[in-house]
């Protein structure tokens, strides 16, 4: 114990030796712009001028603004649910004036008007008296709570249309055959962290039930997906605009469609960035998952970040500590990037068809999915840094880079849109051009053999079988469907979603629904030999010293990040 103080203390000054060095550099870069502006002494008090006052104006009258912004609001809401038009929506409206108007009024009130009345009767009548019961006689409610959710889930509701109760208990045996296996191959089986695992399988079939089997988590998720596909449609608006109407409409080119979406997404997000939205929607998320599951703020703030921003600029939220995390820590921040989708593609593959809720509910599902796998397969045995709370990096000041306003930040992302988007479209053509020239070296090979369409897609799917039936997929589409985890495992999650869309397009009943959701569910993750060496590259410069151990955890985290979304998948599969 004393030893594992000293190095957790030995680690909090290495990160107030970084942070000293960081701001010694950053005084000495505010000096050369201090100095640099002595030159200009007038033209210096004219920009503080205008500053001061522009401040002094948004303080003194913001309570106002923002009261006038919550009557708004009020109103619009009160409208939106009388009319006639919109009554029907009226959960997904008053959620969204609710969530706004709290948001403004805690502007105002301290926290604690809340907390502390919570406390005061969640400590004594919740938190003392279970934390006096023998953790083995928690461990097992927590089982007891967790078998209940599942075999409720799996056999509590009506069958759907080509669903049996056959395919549903595979789902169950499935489930447990992955927690089995996660088991057996952990790192340490001794000091597995049960409660972290119950929690995040229980949270999992909380998210299903809620999306899948209720109104109101139905309606508001459908309406996120409708708002998410809405609002990146109206990037079409410039596309028609450099090339043609008739191409956006009919035609669908990838290269104008989907990219043009990309890049306005991109710039949308760092425009949010800039106001502060992102970092207070990643912190309060994070905070859930620090509390629920018992990981380090870092973790927390990773894993929840990961479908916002995708599997590299997540670690970069907590820039700081990725050289001083754990090797469990390291190997939690590479899992939680490959189980999920970041919000710059989601746009991508919503354009190509695939339904925008399947997708958002996989990447929620997701994120308790990947800390839970991954804590069985490397449990924690040293003390992390950030054990005792969220911390969101928001980078360092650069007055030569920093946008100056809202509208320079957006036209920033664009920029850098751009960038990403060329990225997907240099990958995306030579990795399909690489598995064509693979494939075609097999076929010669395997003419040999007398076997004329040898291709790795056809190996990988015998060796997925086993994996596609305990996830629920009817026998007679596992080898279709099989085909579609190789080629994302192999080439990308882009590159099967393209061949099941035009699976579809060319057959709309080449597969069930129940086959094509869990697809759908299953698709939905980084976890891809490409992506490896996107994760080595970008944990490897935020921690160099760490680039060894990266290395060699990367290929394990990329297992655990392909099953955590295929154990969603399902999950999903005992409720369709």
């Amino acid at each position: 114990m004393a030893n594992i103080e000293h190095q957790n203390r030995e680690k909090q000054q290495a990160v107030m030796r970084k942070s000293s060095s960081e701001s010694a550099d950053f005084e000495f870069k505010e000096k050369s712009t201090h100095s640099e502006a002595i030159q200009d002494p007038e033209r210096q008090r004219v920009n503080e001028s205008e500053d001061s006052e522009r401040v002094g104006f948004f303080a003194k009258h913001r309570p106002y603004i923002l009261i006038a912004f919550a009557l708004l609001i009020l109103g619009w809401w009160i409208s939106a649910t009388v009319l006639k038009a919109t009554r029907h929506r009226w959960v997904v409206q008053t959620f969204f004036a609710l969530g706004f108007i709290l948001i403004i009024a805690f502007r105002f009130i301290p926290n604690s008007v809340v907390t502390r009345p919570v406390s005061a009767v969640w400590e004594p009548m919740v938190q003392r008296p279970w934390y006096k019961l023998p953790y083995r006689s928690r461990l097992a409610i927590g089982w007891l709570c967790l078998l209940a959710i599942v075999f409720g889930s799996a056999y509590g509701f009506e069958l759907q249309n080509g669903t049996t109760y056959t395919d549903r208990t595979i789902n169950v045996l499935g489930l447990f055959v992955f927690q089995v296996g996660f088991w057996a191959t952990s790192r340490d089986r001794k000091n597995v962290p049960w409660p972290t695992v119950i929690v995040g399988l229980f949270l999992q079939q909380v998210i299903a039930l809620f999306v899948l089997k209720t109104r109101a988590g139905f309606s508001i998720f459908v309406w996120i997906a409708t708002l998410a596909s809405d609002f990146l449609h109206q990037a079409l608006t410039g596309a028609a605009f450099f090339f043609d109407q008739d191409i956006v409409d009919n035609k669908h080119w990838f290269f104008v469609n989907t990219l043009s979406a990309i890049i306005f997404f991109i710039a949308f997000v760092q425009m949010m960035y800039y106001l502060g939205v992102m970092q207070w929607v990643i912190e309060n998320f994070a905070w859930f998952f620090y509390k629920l599951m018992n990981v380090s703020g870092a973790e927390a703030v990773v894993a929840t970040a990961s479908p916002w921003v995708g599997l590299g600029e997540s670690a970069c939220l907590v820039r700081p500590y990725v050289d001083l995390m754990t090797e469990s820590e390291i190997h939690l921040t590479m899992t939680s990037g490959f189980s999920t989708i970041a919000g710059s593609v989601l746009a991508a593959y919503i354009a190509l068809g695939v339904p925008p809720e399947n997708l958002i509910t996989s990447s929620v599902m997701s994120i308790p999915a990947s800390m839970a796998i991954s804590k069985m397969r490397i449990p924690e045995h040293e003390e992390p840094v950030t054990r005792g709370g969220v911390s969101v990096d928001r980078g360092q000041l650069d007055n030569a880079k920093a946008p100056a306003n809202a509208l320079h930040a957006f036209s920033q992302g664009a920029v850098f849109g751009l960038v990403v988007a060329g990225q997907i479209l240099a990958n995306v053509l030579t990795v399909l051009s690489l598995i064509a020239m693979i494939n075609g070296l097999l076929t010669w090979v395997g003419r040999g053999f007398g076997i004329h369409h040898l291709t790795l897609q056809l190996i990988l799917r015998y060796i997925f079988y086993p994996v596609t039936f305990f996830i629920g997929v009817p026998c007679h589409e596992i080898l279709k469907v099989s085909e579609f985890f190789a080629t994302k495992l192999v080439a990308n999650e882009f590159a099967a979603y393209l061949d099941l869309q035009a699976l579809i397009k060319e057959n709309p009943n080449a597969l069930s629904h129940r086959a094509y959701t869990i697809t759908s569910y299953g698709l939905c993750g980084f976890a891809n030999l490409g992506s490896v060496g996107i994760q080595i590259g970008v944990l490897g410069a935020l921690a160099p010293s760490r680039s060894k151990l990266i290395a060699k955890i990367a290929l394990s985290a990329m297992v655990c990040g392909f099953l955590s979304t295929l154990q969603t998948a399902g999950i999903v599969g005992m409720l369709v």
